[in-house]
């Protein structure tokens, strides 16, 4: 190349302050009319000293703009820089991986909600690590308790696993705790059990082994009543028989009715499609009617998990306790229009209904009708012959299967209560469905009168 032709040849390299790396730096020569793009290699080593650490996936180009008129071919670029400078630059960067930062969740947290429940809140987180539960992954919500449940659960769990809320009625309280607690993040599974719940031995490994994430949204396991008077004695009659061939049928049918407040386990994803502030007074069926009617995914029954449960001392609070419950149910129905869809929670509760209605009208209308035609009396002790052999059945099935064989004696009181629960039931639906009432009751819970400190009876089935 000639000296004036070298004299010509000036290079400018622009390297804005703090903005351009090394490998990103441009080089521009000024000419009299020909660009030429040319591209060189640098390596950006890692850390790693070894052979490989030149691997081609941390190789980058640059590329470099070029003019040049006084002579008709490509300069010659600069040689790569030797194998000891490479040392001196600053190794890339790897781009960091979402998965790295995604923090492990637990399997499964308990949550009780709590309100005024001093006597018997210290059993229940007792009985609840004994049953397999950690007690890091207990956490108790107290709904504006004015007795000692806040001071118990912290002797218990910690300040850090309480938190006191003001009165908000247990479906809102819930939703406090999980987000409070970040409980949707930490965990795959929450479990919400009621705060008089004394578990059965082994309830949460029972649990552990049967949850899937992949197959279920949500698992419910077995509610029984704690032996006490005549009362949980009937209850346990029938919830054994309810649930013992009642609920193995819906779960067959994927069609379970209700998510009981004791025995209730939700994946926490689903927790977000969730309104926890709805107006009912019986959250837990307003929480399933939203599972079903949203198709939030499969529910798992768990007959092994068994969760015992306090009842009604006295006929007067058993009825107010039914009177809620029959209440909540029909607004569940009303809200959701139990009937009108083609769901199967719609076949499950409209055959519930049905046969309540197929009941009373064999007993007040076919049965009278068929006496008036034929005039044989007798079709009446016939019938109440026939339906005390089948509920004698039903108590003989329900004590050997609960082992508890002390229910075939609710058999005196069984029809009393039965007719019982069968008056409240018409008038909730008269209440609900046809004088519209109680459309906006949000507060659907209250322990009066029915909590009591157990005895060690009650205890004969529950974790120690």
């Amino acid at each position: 190349m000639s000296t004036p032709a070298r004299n010509q040849f000036q290079t400018r390299i622009t390297v804005p302050a703090r903005q351009i790396s090394l490998a990103d730096r441009e080089l521009s020569i000024p000419t009299r009319g020909i660009t030429r793009t040319s591209t060189r290699s640098i390596y950006m080593p890692s850390r790693d000293t070894s052979p490989q650490r030149f691997a081609p996936s941390l190789i980058t180009k640059r590329t470099t703009n070029v003019n040049q008129s006084a002579f008709p071919y490509a300069l010659p670029m600069p040689p790569a820089l030797p194998h000891a400078m490479t040392m001196l630059l600053p190794a890339p960067v790897a781009p960091t991986s979402v998965d790295v930062l995604k923090v492990e969740q637990k399997q499964l947290v308990l949550l009780l909600p709590a309100h005024n429940e001093e006597l018997i809140i210290a059993e229940t987180i007792r009985s609840a690590v004994a049953a397999g539960q950690p007690k890091a992954d207990i956490y108790v919500v107290n709904d504006n308790s004015s007795d000692k449940t806040e001071e118990i659960a912290i002797s218990l769990l910690g300040a850090n696993n309480v938190l006191t809320v003001e009165r908000s009625g247990k479906a809102l309280a819930v939703k406090k705790a999980i987000d409070k607690f970040e409980l949707e993040s930490r965990y795959v599974w929450l479990h919400i059990a009621d705060a008089d719940s004394i578990f059965s031995q082994d309830y949460f490994r029972h649990y552990r082994s049967k949850l899937d994430p992949k197959k279920y949204a949500v698992a419910v396991g077995f509610v029984q009543s704690l032996r006490g008077n005549w009362i949980s004695t009937y209850r346990a009659l029938t919830y054994t028989y309810s649930q013992q061939v009642t609920r193995r049928v819906q779960s067959h049918l994927g069609m379970i009715s209700v998510f009981p407040g004791p025995i209730t386990c939700f994946r926490t994803d689903i927790i977000k499609d969730l309104e926890f502030g709805g107006a009912s007074l019986t959250e837990d069926f307003d929480i399933t009617l939203q599972v079903h009617r949203k198709k939030l995914g499969k529910i798992l029954f768990i007959p092994k998990a068994v969760n015992f449960t306090q009842d009604p001392q006295s006929l007067t609070d058993f009825c107010k306790q039914n009177m809620r419950w029959q209440r909540g149910f029909f607004q569940g129905v009303k809200k959701y229009k139990i009937g009108l869809h083609g769901q199967r929670i719609d076949i499950s509760l409209g055959y519930q209904m049905l046969q309540m209605l197929l009941f009373l009208f064999l007993l007040f209308v076919w049965i009278p009708y068929v006496i008036a035609v034929t005039g044989n009396w007798l079709i009446i002790p016939v019938t109440i012959a026939a339906d005390i052999v089948l509920n004698g059945f039903i108590a003989l099935f329900a004590s050997a299967v609960a082992k508890r064989w002390t229910l075939i004696g609710a058999l005196p009181y069984f029809y009393f209560l039965r007719w019982v629960e069968i008056g409240i039931y018409l008038i909730a639906f008269v209440d609900v469905i046809v004088l519209k009432k109680f459309q906006d009751e949000v507060i659907g819970w209250s322990t009066a009168g029915r909590r009591y400190q157990l005895s060690k009876q009650a205890l004969l089935d529950v974790a120690k």
